[in-house]
């Protein structure tokens, strides 16, 4: 038999938002030569929002996506504030605190969204599971306890959002300047009581019960979770003043496989300074880096998990005790294991659930002091760490306050690199030299991406929805082999 050069295509990736393409090249003899993780749809935000009055734009961005609306929002919205002379720090604490609620919110909906709906069935299952069982339903009949508060978890966080902007997916509760409402004590009671939805200390205490899940389920997997997609790289996120753990408004920090700082704590202000973006012909996401290391080895990790590893502590007590045992647990001080980012996003779930409770119980989220002005400027930037990541919306308007440039870093950008060398991890350790495709192979190229819960095209897919075609090429072009997973 004739040696050939193959390649593998996996197209789409499933169980993410958006679309995606995976490509695997192998050598004449069945080698891996090189892997790719295509990014295929073009959303154009940067130029068509030019033109824009700047009002518009925590409204416009939205649309990006459907499963973290609220995070282009708020990331948005601050950098709309400083268009208008006001910093973060410059808002009144009502809309401090409301914007904070609805942050953390958001981030509560959003992980348990990914926890249960998506990634759930590679840990339940196995990596190698029948593709009948890779889907939520198949949770639900395994254990419907688990499922039923996965969708109540989220519930409560969307909840949280609807009540602050209106509807759960695509509201308005940031203006320039502050909030466009406050919270009402009959709103506050409805989270609190527990009448109508499982109140916010039911939320903690079941958050601690999927974390120790997860313990567990580490304890009996070490070698898998340890060794699975691991690979040295930076890691990206915000901290406060003090190094610990921060969401909404705080410092940059990166830090590189062996913990060494490379980024100290900036401000995200000048974020410019200390970033650049490569791009690459056969994707159309961008890939930051760190401009003083260089764009081969000055690319980050940010997440949950690159959250965990470059903080300090976490402010709040119940998610820094998790913490402290995750840390204990691996012995390592950096983490640089990809299947390890669901135990930290469990984590910060439980931060956020703590967090929230600590906001509701505060009677200044009820208070009308919501907006407050300054000296208009034409540049804002605004970051925040959204559910996968860091994320950077910047804008330049002119003298009537049309917007003349925008810059996006989607957090899933920040992990473009991260994600491919997950793909070339896979597809290095677990396809057989002969580059047999098998099912449970396909799967776990995919498990590798979905560990990052990537926003491809920052807008909703349908899960379960789509088909699945493999194709195998020879070194000519010739279609040697072909399998077909048809969508539900």
């Amino acid at each position: 038999m004739t040696n050939m050069k193959r390649k593998i295509t996996i197209d789409p990736v499933t169980r993410v938002e958006g679309h995606g393409r995976v490509t695997i090249h192998l050598d004449e003899y069945g080698n891996v030569e090189d892997s790719f993780f295509h990014i295929v749809e073009f959303r154009g935000f940067e130029r068509f929002i030019q033109g824009h009055p700047y009002w518009e734009a925590p409204v416009l961005v939205q649309r990006l996506c459907g499963i973290c609306p609220v995070s282009h929002h708020l990331a948005a919205a601050k950098a709309i504030d400083q268009l208008v002379g006001i910093d973060p720090e410059g808002l009144s604490p009502a809309a401090q605190k409301l914007r904070r609620l609805l942050h953390y919110g958001q981030i509560f909906q959003s992980h348990a969204l990914h926890f249960f709906y998506l990634a759930s069935p590679d840990l339940l299952f196995g990596v190698d599971a029948p593709v009948e069982k890779r889907n939520v339903f198949a949770v639900a009949m395994a254990d419907k306890e688990l499922a039923r508060k996965g969708i109540i978890m989220r519930k409560f966080g969307q909840e949280i959002i609807k009540a602050l902007a209106g509807k759960r997916i695509h509201g308005v509760a940031a203006v320039p300047g502050g909030m466009q409402k406050t919270f009402f004590p009959d709103e506050r009671e409805y989270f609190l009581s527990g009448k109508d939805i499982p109140p916010i200390y039911t939320m903690i205490d079941w958050s601690k019960e999927i974390i120790n899940f997860m313990k567990g389920y580490h304890e009996k997997n070490r070698q898998l979770m340890d060794s699975f997609a691991a690979f040295p790289s930076g890691h990206l996120g915000m901290v406060d003043d003090s190094g610990n753990m921060e969401l909404y408004h705080g410092k940059l920090r990166a830090i590189n496989a062996d913990g060494e700082v490379t980024l100290p704590d900036v401000s995200t202000n000048d974020y410019q300074k200390y970033f650049s973006e490569a791009v690459e012909r056969w994707s159309y996401m961008k890939f930051p880096y760190l401009k003083e290391i260089g764009r081969e080895k000055g690319w980050n990790r940010v997440g949950p998990l690159a959250r965990i590893n470059i903080c300090n502590a976490i402010s709040t007590p119940l998610a820094e005790k998790e913490r402290q045992e995750m840390i204990a647990f691996t012995g390592r001080k950096v983490n640089n294991s990809t299947l390890y980012s669901h135990w930290a996003r469990l984590i910060e779930m439980l931060h956020c659930a703590e967090i929230m409770k600590d906001l509701l119980q505060d009677d200044e989220i009820m208070s009308t002091d919501l907006v407050r002005e300054g000296k208009p400027r034409q540049e804002g930037i605004g970051i925040i760490e959204a559910p996968r990541g860091t994320l950077t919306h910047h804008y330049q308007v002119d003298e009537k306050g049309m917007i003349t440039r925008c810059n996006l870093i989607v957090s899933t950008t920040h992990n473009n690199d991260a994600m491919n060398q997950a793909v070339k991890w896979v597809a290095n350790h677990v396809i057989s030299r002969q580059g047999t495709i098998t099912d449970g192979m396909l799967n776990q190229v995919e498990v590798a991406i979905r560990a990052y819960d990537p926003c491809l095209s920052c807008a909703t897919q349908a899960v379960g929805q789509m088909a699945l075609q493999v194709q195998l090429f020879d070194h000519n072009g010739k279609l040697v082999e072909e399998k077909i997973k048809h969508g539900s």
